[in-house]
């Protein structure tokens, strides 16, 4: 799940980031609305972390461009308000939610995993393929029923390819959707993360490379009908 967090309190920014990281989230940070607001142009977030009360671009209006882009992109309005007009006043602007400060941090990560739900066509509780079995809820991955031990990102990886149902993942994709912003697009991080993942996930092989468009795990049917394929 790519996140953003807008937020002008750098420390609670920070902290919020470092959170939701821990809970295998991609997270983005911006200190004000015109930042926020660029971020939000060039990436599709499935969740936005949004202070009202925001320097440059009020929180209120980047809230609005992001409901009028006409992407899935789902806002957590924050406020240190938690009056019922005032969380009616921010739902009206289009924000998913409402959460006050000082907030439970599980309560926002809850709150953060159900809107990432609705940002995303839905999938099966459980993502299978062959005998691999994730879980996106517990973070359990299993082989035969064997656990399979991955780091977040490999983790991240896996989901996403099982959750395309057997469509082709490019890594430009992938690096959007299970890295940040701070990941070089000019290193070799995924190949290099889908090379450990095959390694743990054992044989047979259950990722393949569609040379030149990016990694599939193949659905029901015959492998290899979306071109040339090696493992």
């Amino acid at each position: 799940m790519r996140v953003l967090v807008v937020e002008d309190e750098a420390p609670l920014a920070e902290a919020v980031a470092r959170g939701l990281r821990r809970e295998g989230m991609a997270v983005d940070v911006a200190f004000t609305g015109d930042d926020g607001h660029e971020k939000a142009t060039v990436t599709r977030y499935d969740v936005v972390v949004l202070d009202r009360d925001l320097p440059g671009m009020p929180g209120d209006e980047l809230c609005q461009e992001i409901v009028h882009s006409g992407e899935l992109t789902r806002v957590l309005m924050l406020t240190a308000s938690g009056t019922v007009s005032d969380r009616v006043e921010g739902l009206s602007l289009g924000a998913d939610d409402y959460l006050a400060k000082p907030f439970a941090f599980p309560e926002l990560v809850a709150r953060v995993r159900a809107l990432g739900r609705r940002a995303t066509p839905a999938t099966p509780p459980v993502l299978v393929a062959g005998d691999v079995e994730l879980d996106p809820a517990k973070r359990i991955v299993t082989r035969a029923g064997a656990p399979v031990e991955l780091t977040r990102k490999e983790f991240g990886v896996l989901e996403v390819l099982l959750a395309a149902k057997g469509a082709v993942v490019s890594s430009e994709e992938l690096l959007e959707r299970v890295w940040d912003e701070n990941a070089d697009p000019f290193t070799t991080t995924v190949r290099v993360t889908v090379m450990t993942l095959r390694k743990k996930l054992g044989e047979p092989g259950l990722i393949e490379t569609v040379v030149g468009s990016g990694y599939r795990v193949p659905g029901a049917g015959p492998a290899g009908d979306s071109g040339s394929l090696e493992r």
